[in-house]
């Protein structure tokens, strides 16, 4: 990983597309600084198409298509995305998403909680449509990476996929994650062709479920939290920043639109 003021300006020159996590990516400490929403503005305002990406649920997905200087956003580790023209938000679901109500998740769900003593369902499950999202970090207490792995593992036993963020692992059943519903957006909405187009997408991240996103784009960033996960990630980002959450989200756009 090299640091972030080390983008070459002609790569700054070439971006179209900011796309970014968003727990401890561009928030701290579970809220948004004014530093990254003010970032996320500045980006819109210098006509780039900001989409975030991320394991959160639909229903906060629609409220930040209404509400964030956003051009869509992608929840639920792939399985949705939602978008807003006019005063109507439209909704693209993946089609091989499945219920969170499917016997493999209920499942998990019991195996989690009776043997990884301390995990708990996550807080915002009531407005998720598809997944599971077991909490190890996100309220207290607080568990370790080793107890995620543990988490993630159980679900992979009964053959679900899972991802572990810096608050959740998320599982679900069907066969997507971040970086494919990304690239349909971006292709259908704005006529990204996937094959010549990586290179004008910029990609903010901070955790393993980040990866096939560092692994797919040049351009990727991890804020400086990264670092805590460098053992469970074969690809790490291209670029780092010095600070970690919404200050180094903030500190890597800051770079982008200076070097444009």
């Amino acid at each position: 990983m090299r640091d972030i003021q080390q983008l070459p300006f002609e790569n700054a020159q070439g971006i179209r597309f900011v796309l970014m996590d968003i727990d401890d990516t561009i928030t701290t400490e579970g809220k948004l600084p004014a530093i990254a929403y003010e970032a996320l503005w500045k980006l819109h305002e210098a006509g780039l198409k900001v989409v975030p990406i991320t394991g959160r649920p639909a229903g906060w997905c629609d409220l930040i298509a209404r509400q964030w200087p956003v051009d869509g956003v992608v929840g639920e580790n792939g399985a949705l995305v939602y978008w807003q023209e006019g005063s109507h938000v439209l909704r693209l679901y993946h089609e091989h998403a499945v219920s969170n109500e499917h016997e493999v998740l209920r499942r998990i769900e019991q195996r989690c909680l009776a043997e990884v003593p301390g995990c708990r369902v996550a807080g915002d499950q009531f407005c998720r449509r598809f997944d599971l999202a077991i909490d190890f970090a996100e309220e207290e207490p607080v568990l370790t990476l080793k107890e995620a792995q543990l988490i993630k593992d159980i679900c992979e036993q009964e053959g679900a996929c899972a991802k572990i963020s810096s608050i959740h692992v998320n599982t679900w059943m069907g066969q997507y994650d971040k970086l494919g519903m990304a690239a349909r957006f971006l292709a259908t909405r704005f006529g990204y062709d996937d094959a010549m187009d990586r290179d004008q997408v910029m990609f903010f991240g901070d955790s393993p479920n980040d990866e096939p996103m560092f692994t797919h784009f040049g351009q990727s960033v991890g804020v400086a939290s990264v670092i805590r996960y460098r053992h469970l990630i074969k690809h790490l980002p291209s670029y780092v920043t010095k600070l970690g959450g919404g200050e180094g989200f903030a500190e890597g756009v800051e770079v982008l639109l200076a070097k444009r």
